[in-house]
């Protein structure tokens, strides 16, 4: 009889720093946009401005964050860049006390928050996997994955109600403590980390900003799972928030039915994201990716035939529950793969450059649908997005042995074998995680 292993005191240590943050993060949803609104009196086009334009320029601005990431040691890195969005964040309620909060503030401190957000992730990625061992990936990944979607179901709904008894700062100012707390948690969790070769030794070259999407865009898997990931990504959020006019202005929705339907479906990526490591132990992991990546492309064209009533609401819950279903098996499953093999001495820059390109591409989306939305409505908009999501799983591997060749043949140092299953690391290893 198998005995289930823990993964250790750091991972214990790190999974509650991420859900400390992953909490905070999820009180403070939307908290933008409320700001520019309620206290503002933005128009559509600067809240517009404001979604877009942050996440954006925040790419851009961590473009080079990535080679300067790679080339020095891990959790310092996260620790500092915890620190930078709570300084960010705290810098939007002391404005507001004092009377000089402004449009400009709120749009320099989304760029902000969204440059250290990639910087983390590419940090927090190169930190797990040496950290480690290649068999506890998947199961970490799973964890963090369960952990993002039941602060999903419960954060919004407690910030709405935080907000509305406290004022609309609240959600603003615990999200900032929560990286605060994070920091706390990182720095506490003791342990030494090697110095990088070249640890800042070296002044880099600019060739190297784009070392990581050369890794990508030539390794035969990563570049099909890149190409669907951002694309998939790209098209569903650049329908939230037509399907948010839809449901409140068009079909007349109340504000906590919108919540219910968004928070309620949560539950199953929460349970997706824990089973992710036995559901590919039984049927292997190019089967897991191939049909939860196909899946999830199904599910969103259901929103464009969203009515008012009951039968609304449930038609988007249950639209709503298979896609977070499929996104909770499918994300932990390509994480751990995307970590396995990106190159040792690259890992930081792969990542920065998917989550650049990742944001690149809500942003460009979601300005796009927008216009789109301006001259055909939301519903259509929305049912485009669903069309073109039909054809991204024709973007995935679509052959199980362009997955094992990238792999090698037999069982490798990455912790799967031959038929795609999980090999068992060593006991008492390390841990950590991807803050993705």
């Amino acid at each position: 009889m198998a005995v289930k292993r823990g993964l250790g005191r750091r991972f214990r240590r790190l999974w509650g720093a991420y859900a400390i943050s992953a909490y905070g993060t999820s009180l403070g949803f939307g908290a933008f946009p409320l700001l520019a609104i309620v206290v503002l009196d933005a128009g559509p086009a600067q809240v517009a401005a404001l979604a877009a334009a942050g996440r954006a320029v925040g790419a851009l601005v961590a473009l080079p964050l990535g080679p300067w990431v790679e080339f020095r040691r891990k959790r310092p890195v996260m620790v500092a860049m915890d620190l930078t969005r709570f300084a960010a964040l705290m810098s939007i309620p002391v404005a507001f006390a004092l009377g000089w909060l402004g449009f400009a503030q709120l749009l320099i401190v989304s760029v902000v928050v969204a440059a250290a957000d990639i910087a983390f992730r590419a940090a927090s990625g190169a930190y797990l996997r040496a950290l480690l061992p290649p068999g506890d990936l998947l199961v970490a990944h799973g964890r963090f994955e369960s952990t993002t979607w039941s602060a999903t179901m419960l954060g919004p709904p407690l910030g709405g109600v935080a907000v509305g008894m406290f004022g609309p700062v609240t959600t603003v100012a615990a999200d900032a403590a929560s990286y605060l707390l994070s920091a706390l948690g990182i720095r506490s969790i003791g342990g030494t980390e090697p110095s990088p070769e070249r640890a800042g030794a070296q002044r880099l070259h600019p060739r190297e900003l784009f070392e990581g999407w050369r890794h990508i865009l030539t390794h035969p898997v990563l570049r099909p799972l890149f190409l669907n990931a951002i694309a998939v990504n790209g098209l569903i959020m650049a329908s939230e928030p037509l399907l948010a006019l839809l449901l409140l202005r068009g079909l007349g929705y109340a504000p906590w039915q919108y919540g219910l339907v968004f928070a309620a479906p949560c539950i199953g990526g929460l349970v997706a994201s824990r089973l992710a490591h036995l559901l590919v132990k039984r049927f292997g992991q190019y089967e897991v990716l191939l049909a939860a990546g196909t899946l999830r492309a199904w599910w969103p064209l259901g929103l464009a035939f969203v009515q008012p009533g009951v039968f609304g609401i449930v038609l988007v819950i249950v639209v709503q529950f298979g896609l977070v279903t499929c996104c909770g098996l499918f994300n932990p499953v390509l994480a751990t793969y995307r970590l396995h093999h990106a190159d040792p001495d690259r890992v930081a820059r792969t990542l920065a450059a998917w989550s650049v390109s990742t944001s690149l591409s809500i942003a460009a989306l979601t300005a796009g649908w927008g216009l789109l939305a301006a001259f055909t409505g939301p519903r259509a908009a929305i049912a485009a997005a669903g069309v073109l999501l039909l054809a991204t799983p024709l973007l995935l591997p679509r052959s199980r042995s362009v997955l094992l060749s990238a792999e090698g043949s037999g069982r490798g140092a990455d912790g799967f074998d031959g038929a795609g299953v999980v090999a068992p690391g060593p006991d008492g290893g390390p841990t950590s995680s991807d803050k993705a």
